[in-house]
């Protein structure tokens, strides 16, 4: 019999380490197995250490248009190792503050590989190969995932790459083909193209971002094309070849194939959950396409055994692992508590222009049958946009007529991804058309925006 606890949470990402807070909070005994760095991909190789890159091109794209704003430069230049340094200095801060997060509220950690040997029981093989056991009265499964890749493609970490490299290169390449206009690859087509890298996007399905609303698709397509960006959609990878050179794609559309070049390739065409090597099969838990479906409350199909995060599927999203977290602890813990609203979380992209959405697309909702009210409100109207020389960008808001209820909205611009959270709070309140425009805005501000094209769904638009 191993030390014991209330709960054994396999994984440290935003997923675990919130849960095993959350435990601990609510007076549960709790550890926390993470075979790496605490934080998982997300603080470590994802959300944060990709925004810190993404920032440095934001700063560097303002140097290059600074005359706009009356500001005289000359000889602006980068130095690409010390932005990737950066980048990794960012991530180290943070999981060492989740460190401190997990000593402040007594939370026991094990570092090595966590193998269930049974349904109360979990063997941890530590990095110096030691054996330590753990016994738990529940165990949240909180591994998360890792890039997919093309069948038949090996990614080699040299000429095709996952994000985990394009986070780390050493130089900057000439050129890239980024496969899969997802978040992960509209976000890394920005950085590098930022800095002269010439990017090539190839996406299978008829728009980049195919999960959001195709009216603010079509806005980053042509921001993206006008800053040289070259993208295929509803265009399939035939071949992936590595050459001397680089790399050579076989892509075909319409029946028509074409080779394209690059000194390599990004793989981002999504995630498949890390389930191997835990002992769940052999304690029968179900496991389908790599993720393990499990029911409101994240329990498995095995009693006492859960999981959150990206291991059970889309959206994989941190935020969302952290609420899914919180709700599988509290449920464990016996509170009356909630399930969460797939259909109310926030999805961010933090290229530029940023997207940032919540709800039904205009395509969804039409298509559940529902009569609707559209609200508009480009960048190009709002003072404080203009006065930040931002002016690229819309403001979607979209509304049940019957009920007046937001069933989506959508942001393509700076700060879209700040202020979507508005829109979050409203959407769970239930706002009306009506009752955000009675909130009075502060002006100048780009959240006016959002009242402006509230009152342009029924017909009280001032500034328009």
């Amino acid at each position: 019999m191993g030390k014991a606890y209330d709960v054994v949470i396999i994984g440290s990402g935003p997923g675990g380490y919130v849960a095993a807070i959350r435990a601990s909070q609510l007076k549960l005994k709790a550890a926390l197995v993470e075979q790496d760095k605490l934080g998982g991909i997300c603080l470590n190789w994802g959300c944060i250490p990709t925004k810190a890159l993404l920032r440095s091109a934001e700063i560097y794209s303002l140097f290059q248009n600074a005359k706009s704003f009356g500001l005289l430069t000359e000889n602006v230049s980068f130095d690409f190792a010390k932005i990737i340094k950066r980048s990794r200095s960012v991530a180290e801060v943070n999981s060492k503050g989740v460190e401190f997060l997990m000593k402040k509220n007594k939370i026991d950690i094990v570092y090595g590989r966590g193998k269930l040997k049974d349904t109360s029981n979990i063997e941890v093989t530590t990095h110096n190969g030691e054996t330590v056991l753990l016994n738990a009265k529940h165990i949240i499964i909180a591994t998360g995932g890792r890039p997919r890749t093309i069948s038949g493609v090996e990614i080699d970490g040299e000429k095709i790459i996952e994000y985990r490299k394009a986070m780390t290169l050493e130089k900057r390449p000439d050129s890239m083909i980024i496969i899969g206009a997802g978040a992960i690859g509209i976000e890394f087509a920005y950085f590098y193209s930022q800095f002269g890298t010439r990017i090539t996007i190839v996406e299978m399905l008829d728009s980049i971002l195919p999960l959001e609303d195709k009216e603010i698709t079509s806005i980053l397509t042509k921001s993206f094309q006008k800053n040289k960006i070259n993208i295929y959609t509803s265009t399939k990878v035939d071949t992936v070849k590595k050459t001397k050179e680089g790399v050579e794609l076989a892509i075909s559309s319409n029946g028509k194939q074409e080779k394209i070049k690059a000194d390599m390739a990004l793989m981002a065409i999504g995630i498949q959950g890390n389930n191997e090597n835990l002992g769940l099969e052999d304690l029968g838990v179900k496991i389908e396409n790599s993720f393990i479906p499990v029911n409101q409350w994240y329990e498995t199909n095995i009693k006492g055994i859960y999981a959150i995060g990206d291991i059970i599927g889309p959206p994989l999203l941190a935020h969302v692992a952290s609420h899914e977290g919180k709700i599988c602890v509290e449920k464990i813990a016996g509170l009356n508590t909630h399930t969460l609203d797939y259909n109310s979380i926030p999805g961010c992209t933090y290229c530029q222009p940023q997207i940032a959405s919540i709800g039904m697309t205009e395509e969804r909702a039409r298509e559940a049958g529902f009569e609707l009210h559209i609200g508009r409100f480009p960048y190009s109207a709002s003072g404080k946009a203009r006065a930040i020389n931002e002016r690229e960008g819309l403001v979607k808001l979209i509304f049940d007529i019957k009920y007046g209820e937001l069933l989506g909205a959508h942001i393509i611009g700076v700060e879209a991804t700040e202020l979507i959270a508005e829109l979050g709070i409203a959407k769970s309140l239930e706002s009306t058309p009506v009752e955000i425009i009675n909130t009075i805005h502060a002006h100048p501000s780009l959240s006016e925006m959002i009242m402006e094209a509230a009152g342009d769904a029924i017909g009280e638009a001032i500034h328009l």
